[in-house]
């Protein structure tokens, strides 16, 4: 039987209908999965689990100890502050290439690694908690030679410096005489052996060092003011989330745990 134009032109609209009908339903379905989309406010509600990537190949930040226990100042500040939200914690580690990657993929919830909170792109991409710690520019000595009152008193003294670091340029505007090394390790061992006056170096790997050599025969002769603070990092629209971390680390901070932990890793207090 043959069929008229008429009847193809009212099957071609008939079958038009349809695809639209199941494309509007489609998009609806989607819609209505992507509205669905738990927050992480929600989801750390109902799940009681807290998501965190962290390298663990860190120390003291984030290692794992003698007994292959992962553990270190970071990971133990995030611990303390998901206990007091009534959260579990699951630890992903992950190289710090990929971290940032990791978190933009959702496979973890925040970041714990000793963030730089003063990096500009970090500040435009995510959302950062309050610092929890600090790092800062500090001048090493032998114990007996006098704490210094200002950065500029290194002028005209030896300073031991990687030349590829940021120390290396702040001892030289200073007005320091620089004596190259290849790391931190070879100018500790030249102030040390009294060939050097000094050497500067970041106050976290200097504590550091400090606790694991307690009779080094050095010290901190010099603290800078100025300060990079580091903290939790979270994917953009968790603001309730971050207002809670806040909250809780401000207590640690106002009750004295948040020291407590600064000083059983680091033998000093930075977190202020």
């Amino acid at each position: 039987m043959k069929l008229s134009k008429k009847w193809f032109a009212m099957i071609a609209m008939a079958v038009a209908v349809l695809g639209l009908s199941a494309c509007d339903q489609g998009k609806s379905t989607a819609a209505k999965t992507e509205a669905k989309e738990a927050t992480l406010a929600e989801t750390l509600a109902s799940s009681k689990i807290l998501r965190v990537g962290t390298e663990g190949t860190y120390p003291p930040f984030t290692f794992h100890d003698k007994d292959g226990n992962l553990t270190g100042f970071d990971v133990e500040v995030t611990r303390e502050v998901a206990k007091r939200l009534g959260l579990e914690v699951q630890f992903f580690e992950t190289q710090w290439d990929a971290m940032f990657a990791g978190l933009n993929a959702k496979r973890f919830d925040i970041i714990a690694n000793q963030v730089d909170l003063s990096n500009p792109e970090r500040q435009q991409k995510y959302l950062l908690s309050e610092p929890y710690n600090f790092e800062r520019s500090v001048v090493v000595t032998p114990v007996e030679t006098p704490n210094l009152t200002a950065l500029d008193e290194v002028k005209g003294k030896k300073s031991a410096q990687s030349i590829n670091s940021s120390y290396y340029v702040l001892a030289k505007e200073n007005g320091a005489e620089i004596l190259p090394v290849e790391g931190m390790a070879q100018a500790l061992e030249l102030v040390k052996q009294k060939r050097a006056d000094l050497t500067l170096n970041g106050q976290l790997a200097i504590l550091d060092y400090l606790k694991q050599q307690p009779n080094s025969g050095l010290k901190i002769a010099y603290r800078d003011d100025n300060k990079i603070g580091s903290g939790f990092v979270f994917l953009k629209g968790n603001d309730e989330v971050v207002a809670e971390f806040n909250r809780t680390l401000n207590d640690m901070r106002g009750d004295g745990s948040l020291k407590a932990l600064s000083v059983q890793w680091f033998g000093d207090d930075v977190t202020e």
